[in-house]
């Protein structure tokens, strides 16, 4: 089997929860994340399928597969996407084949089944990659058109590089969790239209940015550059990703160098990520870009993806979550080919599970923005939930959870939810 055959949307599991219309993980995806359970509390790689997890550490100690069983007897994907493209793609027709409904090699051995998979429900999910470095950009046109009307010129929205250079910030790689785990609100300084000097306290303005993120497969040496064209070939998958802000701390110090602690508190990341091989019937055009990219950012045909998005809350005492955005990441301006060959444009090196947020994804609509920022134009219009709640930022005990997915023929490639509740902050009395 050729690996584009994986993608065939005819395809059928074994697992019957895997053929369900409205399933994340049918056997078209096949992400990769990292679990354990209660019967083993070691974690260990597994991938989606259906609402199941398939352990690949019990595949290779049995010899289903051919990668040694070492690699996904940890805590991490790193060791396994070392290995490199020719090996994620093996692996990927491998159990294309294993988990087709037509292939009885471990469907009809009970025994195996028994101890290779795991119902999702069950499984405790980790953050997948070890992160050396974790970087930023501010991708989407809307957004930063957006953001530029409410703190500047609306007429001159869009700073002069904007449009020449895929903007960026190196953030904080240690404080990227995985979802599900709660965001404890963060201290800072403050400062009050009003007020001569700032205060020190908990952040009022605290809000949700709606990315992608994507995980770095293959390496570069310091002082080399990735081409644009080849930009692709060194990521192994995409995420959701949740950048929590502090709005409040970030307007009083991003100047003169960026963001700071009002983004280091949490990043929240799906525990699952899905290859690229299984994005590739999903590609499309991206947004036409004028002036056209310096040389080094130009790429030939299709680098944007059609992945819906969603943004659903659910606030503290309500029993149901309420969608509040919907948009999707073909609306970027940067592509991840592009961002990436920035990046690396003036000798950067990437390392192996290094992760690229997208920046904020907002469409054209008001009802498309991936921000509270945006949806209520700085807490000047409030969102009214349906339970009579309004909200203009995020309040305690509020849960946010981001969603993603393709839209295939008969089937979605999903992400699985990203989310994470607020915790109050801490007391500095």
């Amino acid at each position: 089997m050729d690996w584009h055959q994986t993608n065939d949307p005819k395809l059928k599991s074994w697992v019957e929860s895997a053929n369900a219309a409205d399933s994340d993980f049918p056997i078209q995806n096949l992400p990769f994340g990292v679990f354990s359970d209660a019967s083993n509390t070691a974690p260990r790689v597994g991938v989606a399928i259906g609402d199941a997890v398939l352990d690949l550490s019990v595949l290779a100690r049995e010899g289903l597969i051919e990668q040694d069983a070492a690699l996904f007897a940890q805590a991490s994907l790193n060791a396994f996407i070392a290995t490199g493209r020719a090996q994620w793609r093996a692996l990927r027709v491998r159990l294309s084949s294993l988990l087709n409904a037509e292939n009885a090699e471990l469907r009809d051995n009970a025994a195996l089944r028994e101890q290779a998979f795991v119902a999702r429900k069950d499984a405790r999910l980790h953050l997948p990659v070890d992160i050396p470095g974790y970087t930023d950009f501010y991708s989407s046109r809307e957004h930063a058109t957006n953001v530029g009307s409410m703190f500047r010129d609306p007429k001159n929205a869009l700073l002069p590089n904007w449009l020449e250079i895929p903007i960026g910030y190196n953030g904080r790689a240690s404080s990227v969790i995985v979802s599900g785990t709660p965001v404890r609100r963060p201290n800072g300084q403050i400062k009050l239209p009003d007020a001569e000097r700032p205060i020190f306290g908990a952040c009022r303005k605290l809000d949700i940015e709606l990315e992608m993120g994507f995980i770095i497969g293959a390496p570069s040496e310091l002082g080399d550059a990735i081409a644009c064209e080849d930009a692709e070939a060194h990521i192994f998958g995409m995420v959701m990703l949740n950048d929590w802000s502090a709005r409040d701390i970030q307007q009083w110090e991003y100047v003169p160098l960026g963001p700071f602690n009002a983004k280091g508190f949490a990043t929240t990341i799906s525990p699952w990520i899905v290859t690229l091989d299984a994005l590739e019937p999903f590609r499309v055009q991206q947004p036409e870009q004028a002036p056209q990219p310096l040389e080094y950012l130009r790429h030939a045909g299709e680098h944007a993806f059609d992945i819906a998005l969603e943004v659903d809350l659910r606030a503290a005492g309500d029993e149901l979550a309420q969608t509040i955005s919907r948009t999707n990441f073909r609306h970027m301006y940067w592509t991840m080919a592009q961002q990436l060959a920035h990046h690396t444009s003036g000798g950067c090196n990437v390392r192996v599970g290094d992760l690229m947020g997208s920046g904020t994804i907002s469409g054209p609509t008001p009802d498309s923005c991936g921000s509270l920022l945006e949806s209520t134009w700085n807490g000047q219009r409030p969102l009214q939930l349906a339970s009579g709640q309004t909200r203009t930022f995020i309040q305690d005990g509020d849960e946010l959870t981001l969603r993603g997915w393709c839209q295939g023929d008969g089937y979605r490639v999903g992400f699985g939810a990203c989310g994470g509740t607020i915790l109050p902050a801490r007391d500095t009395a």
